[in-house]
C-alpha cells in the first residue's frame, strides 16, 4: 500500500512538474512573440519600421512571382522636415512624424499592405496586387489627408502648412526585375514630385 501511495504522489508530482513547464513555455512563447512585434515597430510613430518594411517586400515579392501579381511602392517626404525642426523644435517635429504617419496609416487596410517608416521624415508603402492608378489613387488620398491635418509649417516653400511629396511606381515581378528596382523607381517618382514643387504625387515612367 505504501509504495503505491509512493508510485501515486511522484505521479502526480510528475503531472504538477509537467504541467509547470508548458505553462512556463506557453509564456516563453508568447513574450518573444511580443518582442518580435516590437523589433518590427519604429519607435517613435509605432508603424513598421525599416526592418519589417524589408521583410515584407521580400515576402511580397516572392509571391507576386508566384501568382502573377503587380507590385506597387509609394515613397513619401514630408515637405521642408528640416525648416520644421529648425522652426519649431525636435520635440514639435517628433510628434508631426507620429501624426503624418497615423493619417498614412490610417489609408491602407487590406491585408498585405504596408506603411513603414523608411527613415528620418521618409516613409513607405508596399501595396501588393495594386496596379498603377490604385497606387496614384492610394498615394493622392494620403496627400491630402495629411494637408488635412493642418499642422503650421510656417517654413515651407510649399503650403502654410505640413504637406508631403510621394512617387509611386508599379512592376509585373519578373525574373529580370528586383525590389532594388521598385524602391529606385518610386525614388524617382518622388524626385519628380521634389522637383515640380512639392506636395504632390507622380507616378515614376516604366
Amino acid at each position: 500500500m505504501r509504495a503505491h501511495s509512493g508510485r501515486y504522489l511522484l505521479e502526480k508530482q510528475r503531472d504538477a512538474a509537467y504541467r509547470e513547464l508548458q505553462a512556463l513555455g506557453r509564456q516563453l512563447a508568447e513574450k518573444n512573440a511580443i518582442l518580435e512585434a516590437l523589433s518590427s515597430l519604429d519607435g517613435l510613430t509605432g508603424i513598421a519600421n525599416r526592418r519589417r518594411f524589408d521583410q515584407a517586400l521580400g515576402e511580397e515579392w516572392r509571391r507576386a512571382f508566384r501568382d502573377d501579381r503587380p507590385i506597387s511602392l509609394i515613397l513619401i517626404d514630408v515637405d521642408f522636415f528640416k525648416r520644421f525642426n529648425d522652426h519649431y523644435g525636435h520635440v514639435r517635429g517628433d510628434e508631426c512624424l507620429r501624426q503624418v504617419a497615423a493619417a498614412l496609416a490610417g489609408e491602407v487596410s487590406r491585408a498585405g499592405d504596408l506603411v513603414a517608416r523608411f527613415g528620418g521624415e521618409e516613409f513607405v508603402v508596399l501595396l501588393p496586387g495594386t496596379h498603377a492608378a490604385g497606387a496614384a489613387l492610394i498615394a493622392e488620398a494620403m496627400r491630402r489627408r495629411v494637408a488635412a491635418l493642418a499642422i503650421p509649417h510656417a517654413a515651407s516653400d510649399a503650403a502654410p502648412h505640413v504637406t508631403i511629396s510621394l512617387g509611386s511606381a508599379t512592376l509585373a515581378v519578373e525574373p529580370e526585375s528586383s525590389p532594388e528596382r521598385l524602391i529606385a523607381l518610386a525614388d524617382l517618382g518622388l524626385y519628380e514630385a521634389k522637383k515640380s514643387g512639392r506636395n504632390r504625387h507622380e507616378t515614376a515612367p516604366q
